[in-house]
């Protein structure tokens, strides 16, 4: 603790300094999404200070989304903050209704929720399966935060137990991690404010207010069930508009098909651009297992963000490797991929043309014409019902998942998981000949 000399007195002939803390830990950020949010406690503001928690100040949290919607450059500090304020809200709110939640508990789940992305790599889920070896974010921030609790002194060890779902009362929990948790509350408010998807926009003081708990399951009083309608309709709409949008798409799986190029080459003894960490990652196959044995994995993972990865793609524009030279300059130029959407697999047959026209456009293998035309598959699901449900609390005490309770007959439908096929292929090779 920071000690401030208030005054000097006399005593026993001596002068002897009186100290007295300075508070100046109770900082007041302004979000533009909530306005003014205040740090809760001194060890909330140390951990936001700490080095794995600013590192998200660079790493956005849409990833490659801004080549769509301009303005959607915020970051994952931004939504760490504002899950956090979410949090402090939804505990004042379910105290209020008789829940004992004692001062630990409390600071405890705050800190579960401002903690709960900093395993997140540069441009975030694009790069999970390619720069580590499909290694989830969900991993990394365990384990990070098991690094953080051993750097306080066990001071995390109630906020690590509410995170992985250990700790006695199971509704903290549900708070962090849940269909209906602070995490997707924010960052679908957040998100729909920065990209200008209305369609986004949630009740989310008011899904706040009406929640409460009952026989330790978080629940929503009956009286908000049309804000959760609203809610599921909103992250469904969310996810075609925005999170799944094609051009989104395209961006994202160029950058992974540019990732798993400069990892490829370098594996095989080429010496790209890179930061010394960046380089480490492309050069070597960092399992899960590895990560939790060698800490040194650890810690160079946290010395990256957006800034390495696009900073070396720049320089690779001008690599003498036709395939990564070729994928940069597309992405920096925003000349992405063509997608197409479709409910059933694409045509063989239309695959197989596309694949001769990329060998005849840019003369290279069989094998290498995968970074200019492949297949994948997307899915959307907002709503997982016995997964973790949404309950309601009807008004006669009895408590009903949300597409029982509802009478809107859609809910059942965004319970379906639709998924969808998608063909990637360069524009080059669109009007060939």
């Amino acid at each position: 603790m920071n000690l401030l000399i208030h005054s000097i007195v006399i005593k026993n002939n001596n002068f002897c300094a009186v100290r007295f803390p300075i508070l100046n830990k109770k900082k007041i950020i302004n979000d533009p999404v909530y306005g003014f949010i205040t740090i809760p406690s001194e060890l909330v503001y140390d951990l936001i200070q700490h080095p794995y928690v600013q590192r998200l100040r660079y790493i956005k949290q849409l990833g490659m989304t801004h080549l769509v919607y301009p303005g959607a450059l915020h970051t994952r500090f931004h939504h760490a903050l504002g899950a956090m304020h979410l949090m402090s809200l939804a505990i004042e709110t379910i105290k209020s209704k008789g829940q004992a939640i004692s001062h630990e508990e409390e600071e405890a789940v705050m800190i579960a929720i401002l903690l709960h992305d900093i395993g997140h790599g540069p441009f975030s889920h694009a790069l999970e399966h390619t720069i580590v070896d499909w290694v989830s974010h969900e991993h990394i921030t365990a384990l990070l935060m098991n690094n953080l609790n051993r750097e306080f002194d066990g001071k995390l060890t109630m906020a690590l137990e509410i995170f992985n779902n250990r700790y006695p009362k199971t509704f903290l929990h549900q708070l962090v991690s849940g269909q209906l948790d602070i995490d997707r509350l924010d960052y679908l408010n957040r998100d729909s404010f920065f990209t200008g998807v209305s369609e986004g926009v949630i009740s989310f003081d008011r899904i706040i207010k009406m929640l409460d708990v009952v026989d330790d399951q978080l629940v929503v009083e009956e009286k908000g069930i049309y804000s959760i309608e609203k809610f599921l309709i909103a992250r469904r709409l969310m996810y075609w508009q925005v999170y799944l949008h094609k051009t989104v798409i395209a961006a994202e799986q160029m950058l992974v098909k540019i990732l798993e190029r400069a990892k490829e080459l370098s594996l095989d003894g080429r010496n790209l651009f890179a930061s010394p960490c960046f380089a480490y990652f492309l050069k070597n196959s960092v399992s899960r297992e590895e990560f939790r044995n060698d800490p040194g994995n650890l810690e160079r993972f946290t010395k990256l963000d957006d800034n390495d990865i696009f900073t070396s793609i720049k320089v690779w524009a001008d690599d003498e490797d036709l395939i990564l030279s070729t994928l940069c300059n597309h992405l920096i130029s925003r000349n992405l991929y063509k997608v197409e959407i479709s409910n059933e697999p694409p045509p063989g047959e239309w695959i197989n043309e596309l694949a001769e026209r990329v060998t005849d456009e840019f003369e290279v293998s069989d094998d290498d014409t995968s970074y200019f035309v492949f297949t994948d598959t997307i899915k959307n699901n907002a709503y997982h019902v016995g997964d973790g449900s949404i309950n309601i609390l009807m008004k006669n005490g009895s408590i009903q998942d949300i597409t029982k309770a509802s009478d809107n007959s859609n809910l059942e439908a965004l319970a379906k998981t639709v998924q969808k096929y998608i063909l990637c292929y360069v524009k080059e090779v669109r009007n060939v000949d």
